[in-house]
């Protein structure tokens, strides 16, 4: 057998380049020094390691983040491939959702049940609608929008549609999580997601076509084109691939992590914006969908436009930094994981809040005079079982009284606003638990 030749020494290669190229070869860094993926934007202004301008430090990193990117198939208008890689800021919080999505909500109290705990986070997705709503124009406050949806009112106006038809979508989403997607899927959800919210009603479920002016990204005070999307023409094509990419297994190319994956997708809808209107939620659909079909169920409840809303420059200043530097995603993909994380930290600190809030009053409950050992025994259970319905006779087995004493203390309920009263049938009531019970109670308490 032939022996191979040895390849040259590194030293002896790097020893025969120029003297200003030698010195960024030499140069260790990372592809996220001191902890944070910058930008040329930002890192020209900052002072340079001692002995490097400001441009080989930056052909330095260049060339570590390069070395250890991985392309992905979407491909911008000049036919390069996006590509993003994993420096430590982007896997420190890629753990952090892995630690907190994927396993249950944890609390400290016990007054917290699933039925309870599933209501708070219900909270979430309506603060989602709402919000994801307001980023793509619809006006009305946070309290009307709620109220319509909790007490499944008609909407009054287009905003409150958007509104509505963004909640029934994100409810779709947890049904869909096991479907593959598809060009159909796609057009469903923008179909449901712009229902009777269009000027042009026919452009609902609909890709752009080539005989129509495209939609840009515009920033609304300067006018400035942020983002000029790929021609109508390539929009199929594109599509394809997106759906393609989403079906995916990492057996096919590669372990891809999932959340990855997941804000990959909300990028690539948003880069081709491939609908005349609503490209934003169903660019956000499109991350819920892939989150939750990788088992991230907490994520179904988080509100990300709620953060995105709070800032939005933030979220257009990472789509630019990876249009102007060579389609590097990375810095997309870590601006969205924090934007997770935050909306993660949102939904605990809500958690909590509420077992508080509960605690509190089921404290008000057991102090009161007014109510009788039965009456308190059968709010407590209420606190934990929002919806929950109880009868006369079902209050009289569990205490062991009389049909009169059991409907007296229903009753009483029902006066103090604690219960509603709503027929069975003909003969029988029910006495049915609010689903502002809590805040019944610390009213009744003042």
């Amino acid at each position: 057998m032939k022996i191979p030749v040895s390849p040259p020494p590194q030293s002896e290669l790097i020893e025969q380049t120029p003297d200003d190229m030698k010195k960024v070869l030499l140069y260790r860094t990372s592809p996220a020094p001191d902890g944070k993926y910058l930008h040329w934007e930002k890192l020209r202004h900052l002072p340079p390691p001692e002995g490097l301008s400001n441009k080989q430090w930056w052909l330095a990193i260049k060339l570590i983040r390069r070395n250890s990117s991985r392309d992905i198939p979407l491909k911008d208008l000049a036919g390069q491939p996006f590509s993003y890689c994993m420096p430590d800021p982007l896997l420190e919080q890629i753990h952090s959702i892995d630690s907190r999505a994927k396993g249950r909500v944890a609390t400290t109290e016990d007054v917290i049940n699933e039925e309870s705990r599933d209501r708070f986070l219900i909270s979430s997705l309506i603060e989602e609608a709402i919000t994801s709503s307001q980023l793509e124009g619809a006006a009305t406050t946070r309290q009307v929008a709620a109220q319509m949806l909790r007490e499944s009112r008609k909407p009054r106006d287009k905003s409150e549609q958007m509104i509505l038809n963004n909640f029934q979508a994100m409810q779709e989403i947890v049904k869909l999580k096991h479907e593959p997607m598809s060009i159909d899927l796609l057009l469903h959800l923008h179909s449901s997601l712009t229902q009777d919210t269009l000027d042009d009603s026919s452009a609902a479920g609909r890709f752009q076509m080539p005989n129509e002016e495209r939609v840009r990204v515009v920033d609304h005070g300067t006018g400035t084109t942020l983002h000029a999307p790929p021609p109508a023409e390539q929009i199929p094509e594109r599509m394809e691939q997106l759906v393609t990419f989403a079906n995916a297994t990492n057996k096919a190319g590669g372990f891809l992590h999932p959340i990855v994956k997941s804000i990959i997708l909300h990028f690539w809808l948003a880069y081709v914006h491939p609908f005349f209107d609503g490209n934003g939620r169903v660019a956000r659909a499109l991350f819920y969908w892939s989150a939750a079909r990788s088992g991230y169920w907490l994520l179904e409840y988080i509100s990300i436009s709620r953060v995105l809303k709070a800032a939005p420059a933030r979220y257009a200043r990472s789509f630019l930094y990876t249009e102007t530097d060579e389609n590097d995603l990375t810095y997309f993909l870590l601006d969205q994981a924090i934007v997770i994380n935050r909306a993660i930290d949102s939904l605990e600190r809500h958690l909590k809040l509420k077992s508080e809030q509960v605690k509190r009053v089921a404290e008000v409950i057991r102090d009161n005079r007014a109510l009788n050992h039965r009456q308190v025994a059968l709010l407590s259970h209420a606190m934990r079982h929002p919806g929950h319905r109880y009868t006369i006779r079902s209050h009289q087995t569990s205490h062991r009284v009389a049909y009169a004493t059991a409907r007296k203390d229903l009753l009483e309920l029902a006066e103090l606003e604690l219960l509603n009263e709503r027929p069975v049938d003909k003969k029988t009531f029910g006495f049915v638990v609010p689903h502002d019970i809590e805040e019944r109670v610390n009213r009744l308490a003042d």
